[in-house]
């Protein structure tokens, strides 16, 4: 458990005093503790709010998918527990759900949810936007399918959150790289644009294996969205330019999308890359 400890279990061990507890180490939740030089991190807070539970609860939600090796879980992320206890101190979220012992894995000596079961409650506990990126980080790290985690709708049929969960887990994308990836792609299907696949490779004898983040192959449209990094980093940056003068060269459409881009530009520009398409295909029958 690291250096994460209960306060009232090492002092009746003479691990260490009140005194040393108090100078030594800042307190987590009721009576969890851990060293005042330690970095503040959801691993310590996982561990901790364990040890609050009476190492009784089960990790599952975001916590666990950071223990699955999902990305993007942010530090301060609250930790959930299927726990029976209504009244949580702030940072854990407690619910009293039923879950079955094969749904419980042990990591790093901590009771997990499965990755099956951590997909099931990402599902149904979060917003849809926020439990698909969620989602998209996990089967990226993991490699689960939507196929693997939809029994658990039938085994809890009628639990809270279900039919957000059928939602989410169909939208689940190992393709989604980061949360913007997300969001991007969640607009377009939302806007009524055919699901876009992501990651699509393109070879080119000259510049090698690219990937797009999200598209249409067949109409040889794809987008990518460009994180702070592609502008910062200089060396990331020249490698976009030569990808993408590449697929200009090989007749690709691609739009690109950042932060400050509003929603209705990106559809916009989109519908315009198809209608363009659309307009080519009829030149094309037309000549023929």
């Amino acid at each position: 458990m690291g250096r994460v400890i209960l306060g009232s279990e090492s002092i009746a061990r003479g691990e260490v005093t009140r005194g040393q507890l108090r100078s030594r180490y800042r307190r987590i939740f009721r009576d969890v503790y851990e060293p005042r030089e330690a970095e503040p991190s959801l691993r310590a807070n996982t561990v901790g709010a364990w040890l609050w539970s009476g190492r009784q609860g089960v990790i599952t939600g975001r916590a666990a998918a950071s223990l699955h090796g999902a990305k993007y879980v942010d530090d301060g992320t609250p930790v959930e527990l299927v726990f029976a206890n209504n009244r949580p101190p702030k940072g854990i979220v407690t619910r009293r759900d039923r879950i079955a012992d094969d749904e419980v894995v042990p990591i790093h000596g901590l009771p997990v949810a499965t990755v099956q079961r951590t997909a099931f409650d990402l599902g149904r506990y979060l917003p849809r936007g926020v439990a698909v990126a969620h989602l998209d980080a996990l089967a990226r790290a993991t490699g689960i399918t939507a196929e693997e985690v939809l029994p658990l709708g039938d085994r809890y049929r009628g639990a809270r959150g279900v039919r957000g969960f059928r939602d989410a887990i169909h939208m689940m994308d190992a393709g989604g790289h980061s949360p913007r990836e997300t969001w991007l792609r969640l607009l377009l299907i939302d806007a009524g644009f055919p699901i876009p696949q992501t990651q699509i490779p393109v070879y080119d004898r000259e510049y090698g294996w690219a990937y797009i983040d999200m598209g249409w192959p067949d109409l040889l449209i794809g987008l990518e969205y460009d994180g702070e990094q592609h502008r910062k980093d200089s060396d990331q940056y020249a490698r976009d330019i030569a990808k993408h003068r590449m697929l200009q060269r090989r007749n690709w459409i691609i739009i690109r999308v950042i932060k400050g881009h509003r929603p209705i530009q990106v559809i916009d520009w989109v519908r315009d890359a198809r209608s363009r398409r659309e307009r080519e295909a009829r030149a094309v029958s037309s000549a023929a």
